[in-house]
């Protein structure tokens, strides 16, 4: 039996340092890094249509939707790339365009709804490939789709779906973010000059450990000179309570690990707590 609507859910990815590297196509252009795939994540909602929309909501700690967009540009495209048409709604708990992930998250979860409602019959790489072409295409990302295929912490050793990656799970006390707004993404990767630095900053060795994660993420966020006074600020106070903590990649905000991450991150703005994704995309429901 066809179903009526389909929903998935896939974990967004907070990234601590990364490197873009160019292929001779958008399929083979990506980034190196690492970083954590995350609990919250997005939840996306597909039913047939005879035109594609998408209706983008921001859920409050309370549950409350509030509709922030009434279009998606890289949703539309990616749906029009597949030749389908399709009502959709997608949902978060974090702020859109704070370095979590959200738009890889969106574009995988929205388009393994398709699949499964229009019985589409595409692998799970299939739906990666159109996910991350279109992220890089549009400039929102270039190494979460990759990420946000599985859970843990991950290092990316190689550009793309099909690039190198290992996945630690090792992660077990809370994940905890605060957020001061949105570094457009598009200007930060489509800037030549922006994007030299941080490829200066990259760092040289991979980290092992999450404390040793941490530490490259730091070294990382000064050296590429991303870090603004109010992200400095919130690191300096995490540092002088020994709190592992780092700035969002590519957001205003900073992330931290620990059972007192949050009590430290409170006097700073509102606390996005989560803890570390151990899955990828998957389908929730399918209503008959």
């Amino acid at each position: 039996m066809t179903p009526s609507s389909v929903t998935a859910f896939c974990p967004g990815h907070i990234s601590g340092y990364f490197k873009r590297v160019d292929g001779l196509d958008p399929a083979t252009t990506g980034s190196i890094g690492a970083g954590i795939v995350i609990s919250e994540g997005v939840m996306a909602t597909v039913k047939p249509a005879e035109r594609s929309f998408v209706v983008v909501r921001v859920r409050s700690h309370e549950g409350a939707p509030a509709d922030v967009s009434r279009s998606s540009p890289p949703l539309t495209s990616a749906l029009e790339k597949l030749g389908v048409s399709v009502a959709v709604e997608t949902s978060c708990r974090l702020p859109i365009s704070a370095g979590f992930g959200l738009s890889a998250a969106a574009l995988l979860a929205t388009l393994t709804a398709t699949n499964r409602l229009l019985d589409l019959g595409l692998s799970a790489d299939e739906i990666a490939e159109v996910a991350h072409e279109t992220e890089v295409i549009f400039r929102t990302g270039l190494g979460d789709v990759a990420a946000c295929q599985g859970g843990g912490r991950v290092v990316r050793t190689g550009p793309g779906i099909h690039g190198a990656i290992r996945r630690s799970f090792d992660l077990d006390a809370p994940v905890c973010a605060v957020s001061f707004g949105p570094i457009h993404t598009p200007d930060v990767l489509g800037s030549p000059a922006q994007m030299a630095q941080v490829s200066a900053a990259f760092p040289e060795r991979q980290p092992e450990t999450f404390t040793d994660f941490f530490a490259c993420c730091r070294e990382f966020s000064i050296r590429s000179g991303l870090e603004t006074p109010a992200v400095q600020r919130v690191l300096t106070e995490c540092d002088r309570h020994r709190i592992p903590a780092a700035m969002t990649m590519l957001g205003e905000g900073v992330f931290a690990y620990g059972d007192q991450a949050c009590d430290v991150l409170r006097p700073f703005g509102e606390v996005y707590k989560m803890g570390m994704a151990d899955a990828g995309v998957r389908i929730v429901e399918a209503a008959a």
